[in-house]
C-alpha cells in the first residue's frame, strides 16, 4: 500500500526487498529499525514509520497535492477516514494473510486448510459490505479515488492470486480492473514483478498458497 502511495505521490524513493523466507525482518539490522519485526516501514530522514494507517495518513498530510485522501469538511469526516483504513489495517489485511499464507500461523496441512476455510467465512460479510458499497461508485469515496482504493485493491489482488473465488463479487473485480490501468499501481506492481524474480533466483520464493 505504501508503495502505491508512493508511486501515486510521484516522489524519487528506494524500496528494499526483505526476505521473509529466511527471516530477514528479524534480523538485528531490520529490528533496529522497526522492533516489532514486521512491514512496512518507511524511513524518513533517516527516523522509521510504522503501521500502515499512520504511513499513509503521514503521507496523506505531507503531499496533499498528491489527494491520497479527500479533503473533509469536519474532524469527524476526517476520523472516518482513519477508520477506513484501520479497517482495512486491522480486519481485512489479517484475514488476506490467514487465506494467502495460512503457513505462518501453523504448519500442519490440514489445519492450514482449515484457517482458509475459516478465514474465506470470516471475510465473506466484509467482501459483501465492500461490494455493495462498489455498486454505488467507481471509487471508496464515489467519483474521487483514494488510497483507500489502494488498500482494497491489495487485499484483493492478494486473496485472488491465492485461489479465492472472487467472481461473486462482480463489483469489486470491476474496481481492481480499474486499478491496474492506474499509472501508479501498474508501477507498483512492476516492482513486484522485480521482487519475485529476484526472490526466485535467490530460492526463497514461495507462491502464495
Amino acid at each position: 500500500m505504501p508503495t502505491i502511495a508512493l508511486e501515486e505521490i510521484g516522489v524519487p524513493f528506494e524500496t528494499e526487498l526483505l526476505r521473509m523466507n529466511a527471516k530477514q525482518h528479524k534480523s538485528p539490522e531490520y529490528l533496529a529499525i522497526n522492533p516489532k519485526g514486521k512491514v512496512p516501514a518507511l524511513v524518513v530522514d533517516g527516523q522509521p514509520l510504522t503501521e500502515n494507517v499512520a504511513i499513509l495518513t503521514w503521507l496523506n498530510r505531507t503531499y496533499p497535492e498528491a489527494k491520497l485522501l479527500p479533503k473533509t469538511s469536519s474532524e469527524l469526516d476526517a476520523v472516518r477516514q482513519t477508520a477506513d483504513l484501520a479497517f482495512f489495517s486491522g480486519t481485512v489485511h489479517p484475514l488476506v494473510t490467514r487465506f494467502a499464507r495460512p503457513g505462518k500461523f501453523v504448519a500442519d496441512d490440514q489445519v492450514s486448510s482449515k484457517v482458509r476455510s475459516v478465514a474465506v467465512q470470516a471475510a465473506h460479510p466484509f467482501w459483501s459490505m465492500i461490494d455493495d458499497r462498489l455498486s454505488q461508485a467507481h471509487w471508496w469515496y464515489g467519483d474521487e479515488w483514494s488510497i483507500v482504493d489502494g488498500y482494497l485493491f491489495w487485499a484483493w489482488w492478494r486473496v485472488v492470486a491465492s485461489g479465492f473465488p472472487g467472481v461473486r463479487f462482480q463489483n469489486i473485480c470491476a474496481h481492481a480492473d480499474r486499478m491496474k490501468l492506474r499509472p501508479c499501481v501498474v508501477r507498483a506492481l512492476d516492482r513486484e514483478v522485480v521482487n519475485v524474480a529476484q526472490l526466485k533466483s535467490e530460492g526463497l520464493y514461495k507462491a502464495p498458497s
